[in-house]
Formats: structure tokens, sequence, C-alpha cells
């Protein structure tokens, strides 16, 4: 059993919004990592990162995926930060992963000031852009597919994709 297709992408990407339509449109179940991590430890991801911080959560978003892409058929979407983990970006090798990629202007509006974002509660403009910056070749790395969302509504995305994965 494997994800029929793993998401990928900033912040602001799009990636649970246009997972829940394209696994809608593929017939098959969606799964958020983020929601499933939450399920797992019994509390919102913010509170994750403030009571036993970021590495912990790492720790939990690795082993959560890993099951995930073991035991799921559907949809998957994974969180901003989750291909910064070696581990992880290997085993997304032979899965079709989506790169839903987005410009700082478009991520930007879409995330807003970083609400229950808990990288971006300092300087969210300032730490969007670096994320971007950083993460862009990491997402290049892993993806089968790249799609660019700027300017694309998300059902537009969904579409196009029903026909690629």
């Amino acid at each position: 059993m494997r994800p029929r297709a793993v998401l990928v992408g900033a912040p602001g990407a799009g990636k649970t919004t246009v997972g829940e339509l394209l696994a809608e449109r593929l017939g098959v179940d969606f799964r958020d990592a983020d929601a499933l991590i939450e399920a797992a430890a019994g509390k919102p991801i913010p509170e994750i990162f403030f009571d036993e911080g970021e590495d912990h959560f790492r720790a939990l978003e690795r082993a959560t995926i890993g099951t995930a892409l073991e035991s799921f058929d559907g949809v998957l979407a994974l969180g901003g930060g989750a291909i910064l983990a070696e581990e992880t970006r290997k085993a997304l090798a032979g899965h079709t992963v989506v790169y839903l990629s987005v410009e700082f202007a478009d991520a930007m509006s879409r995330v807003g000031l970083g609400a229950g974002r808990p990288l971006l509660a300092l300087n969210p403009r300032a730490t969007l852009k670096h994320l971007l910056d950083q993460r862009r070749p990491l997402y290049e790395e892993v993806a089968s597919v790249t799609v660019p969302t700027d300017g694309r509504t998300p059902e537009e995305i969904a579409e196009h994709l029903a026909g690629v994965v």
C-alpha cells in the first residue's frame, strides 16, 4: 500500500486544500500529516513546539510520515518542514511526490501573520522568505511533479493533478 500522491510545499502552497480536492476527484481518502501528528500527540502542533520543542515535533513527524507512506493509499499532505529530514526525503523516493510551488507574495497572502504556525510566529514575512529560499531545493529534490500555484485556484490545481497522478 502506498499513497496515490504525496503533496509537499511551503506554508501557503495549498497542500491541505488542494489535497482534499484532489482526493475527492480521485475517489480516495485524504490525510494531512500535521493532523495525524496532532491526533497522536493529543494536542495542537504549536503546543508540541512550546511544551516539547521542535526536535520532539520533528521526531513525531518523521515517524508519522514513515508509517503513512507504508500504510495509506490516498492523498497525503506533508507539513512544510517535513522534507528537512534526510530520512523523510529518502522515504519519499519512489513515491509520486507533488511539489506545490508558491512564490513569496502568494504565500504571504495565504498564511497571513502565521496564526497556528509556530515557525512563523515571530517575524512572519522574514521567516517565510527564509523558509521559501531554504527549502525550495529540497522540495525540488523529492518532487516527481512540480506545479506552480501562483495565480491559480485550488480547484484548477486539483483538476490538473487528477490527470497527472
